[in-house]
């Protein structure tokens, strides 16, 4: 199989750190956005990342698609979503709150980073910054034993953790220290695995 993105981009780290955990193969390609746009619509027409090529040539798109796909392969002893009844609506609650503050977060690195400080839209970066920590303290908030979504490490965990060194890499002020304890500690709990420590973003 081969991934394609960078690692800078959560959805990809998120899908590769998933890859490492089952133990799965692949061939990292760090497309990025900015500057291999072509040969990223070649596979995914929206000109976005991660694609994961199959062994067999087919292409799949968006993290969550990936991200079943590989919960099919591994089996439903060892996904990371367990396969049905409200232990996976759980998970996939607290993973989709995860993704949302992610997807803030990207958009208010693009609007306050990439995008001209003449053309900033303050209105829209206030909202982005709500958002985002509407879904940081919501996930604080989870009383979560010993993981968020029980006694098993799960996708909520994974993602968020991935959430959380996005942010101290491309935000950090956005995760102002000790604001959220347990989240830096979920981070730091996963950070020490292989899986976490072979995707690291280079500063």
């Amino acid at each position: 199989m081969i991934l394609v993105g960078r690692y800078l981009s959560p959805f990809v780290r998120r899908t590769a750190i998933t890859l490492k955990l089952y133990g799965m193969a692949f061939e990292h390609r760090p497309l990025s956005t900015m500057t291999d746009m072509d040969a990223i619509r070649k596979l995914n027409p929206v000109g976005r990342v991660p694609v994961l090529i199959l062994d067999d040539g087919e292409s799949l798109i968006d993290s969550a698609a990936i991200l079943d796909h590989l919960d099919e392969t591994a089996g439903p002893a060892r996904a990371l979503v367990p396969p049905a009844g409200p232990e996976r609506r759980r998970v996939l609650n607290r993973v989709a709150i995860a993704v949302g503050t992610m997807e803030k977060a990207v958009g208010y690195v693009y609007e306050t980073k990439r995008r001209p400080a003449e053309r900033q839209h303050q209105p829209w970066i206030d909202n982005l910054k709500s958002q985002v920590a509407g879904g940081l303290a919501a996930l604080e908030a989870i009383d979560g034993q010993p993981w968020l979504a029980g006694p098993s490490m799960t996708q909520a965990d994974v993602s968020a953790a991935v959430l959380v060194d996005f942010l101290r890499t491309m935000a950090p002020d956005l995760l102002p220290a000790g604001a959220y304890p347990k989240l830096e500690a979920l981070a730091a709990r996963l950070g020490a695995l292989p899986a976490f420590q072979e995707t690291v973003v280079p500063t």
